[in-house]
């Protein structure tokens, strides 16, 4: 029995236990952390190896604790996950894993009862941050299951090495759609780019100005009880160097959408056709949050309707990481907002069953 239960323990769990601390709420007594990943790192740790600390794009230091002297040429699993553990250890945040949640739902005397394959907990108030890393997006195209070859998802994705003379079609507009894309191609035998509508490449500097509208057109979503659209389908990709070698070497040359896939590769509706030997979906991820479903807290539209990180229909569950606050950035300003909000909760509410 505690007041606080935090779900997950990437930047947004982090960044919540942090507040919760310093908030007077001790780790145990008072509130718990529990993480499905088998060691620290969130989903950092599941990253592709290729994948260095320097390509890393707006990761943002948790609070309280500067990310030193990381080499840029290291795996970012690697860097991460020794941050997020030294984190843990400093300030003694005693997360729990490998602990699966299974489910949320109403517990007695007004509480909440979180049910996990290591037990259950009572508590006053729930953060869930939980990401998306678990819940990969895999669109459905005709003739999908006829497909001899090899289909994956970025969530899978191993690194260039084993797409070497394969001809590859990468499926997705986004960050990780376009580095996989560059990477593969110097080891495929071919490479083909599809996306669902032509990417848009973003010149500038991402400016505070343009950072506080982007995070307000995602927010005005959530607050309609819509499914959040990610931050990169507002801000489209920043047109860098490595954007710039890519299109001009013609790696980066878009097709729209294909119509079907057909056991040899993937064709579209005027006839055209291209070989493949490999599909790789890099179509992105949704909320993980199944184990909220006993609560009924999703609207009409499909989403959660929040206000902040409040779910309006039960102001005890708060998410972080989720809609305007998924950046690191956005997950460290969230964790402060609910613990603040938490606080109000349980000043005003039995602090005992």
């Amino acid at each position: 029995m505690v007041d606080v239960v935090v779900v997950g323990a990437g930047q947004a769990g982090l960044s919540s236990a942090y507040h919760l601390r310093r908030s007077g709420y001790e780790p145990e007594r008072d509130f718990v952390v529990l993480d499905h990943a088998p060691r620290p790192g969130g989903a950092w740790q599941f990253r592709w190896p290729s994948l260095t600390f320097g390509k890393v794009h707006g990761m943002h230091e948790l609070p309280g604790m500067e990310l030193t002297d990381a080499d840029p040429d290291r795996p970012s699993a690697e860097v991460v996950g020794e941050y997020f553990d030294a984190y843990e250890r400093a300030f003694d945040l005693r997360v729990r894993r490998p602990v699966d949640v299974t489910a949320v739902r109403e517990g007695s005397d007004g509480r909440l009862l979180v049910e996990t394959d290591d037990g259950a907990w009572s508590a006053r108030a729930l953060i869930n941050a939980t990401g998306t890393w678990d819940r990969p997006f895999w669109p459905r195209y005709p003739g999908q299951e006829t497909f001899r070859g090899r289909q994956l998802h970025t969530a899978q994705y191993p690194g260039p090495e084993e797409f070497a003379g394969r001809h590859v079609v990468v499926v997705g507009g986004g960050a990780s759609g376009t580095q996989h894309l560059m990477e593969i191609a110097a080891y495929a035998a071919a490479t083909t780019w599809v996306t669902r509508r032509p990417p848009v490449f973003r010149e500038g500097p991402f400016t505070e100005e343009f950072g506080r509208a982007v995070v307000a057109l995602v927010d005005e979503r959530v607050r309609q009880g819509l499914p959040p659209r990610s931050v990169v389908s507002v801000t489209g990709l920043p047109l860098n160097d490595a954007i710039r070698q890519g299109l001009a070497d013609g790696v980066l040359d878009r097709r729209p959408m294909f119509d079907r896939i057909t056991p040899d590769g993937v064709e579209w509706a005027d006839g055209q056709r291209v070989e493949a030997d490999v599909i790789l979906w890099a179509t992105g991820f949704r909320a993980a949050i199944d184990h909220l479903a006993p609560l009924r807290l999703r609207e009409p539209g499909g989403g959660i309707r929040v206000e902040g990180t409040r779910v309006v229909a039960d102001p005890r569950i708060h998410l972080v990481g989720y809609g305007p606050s998924a950046s690191t950035i956005g997950a460290n300003r969230a964790g402060r907002a609910a613990v603040r909000d938490i606080r109000r909760l349980t000043a005003t509410s039995p602090a005992t069953v």
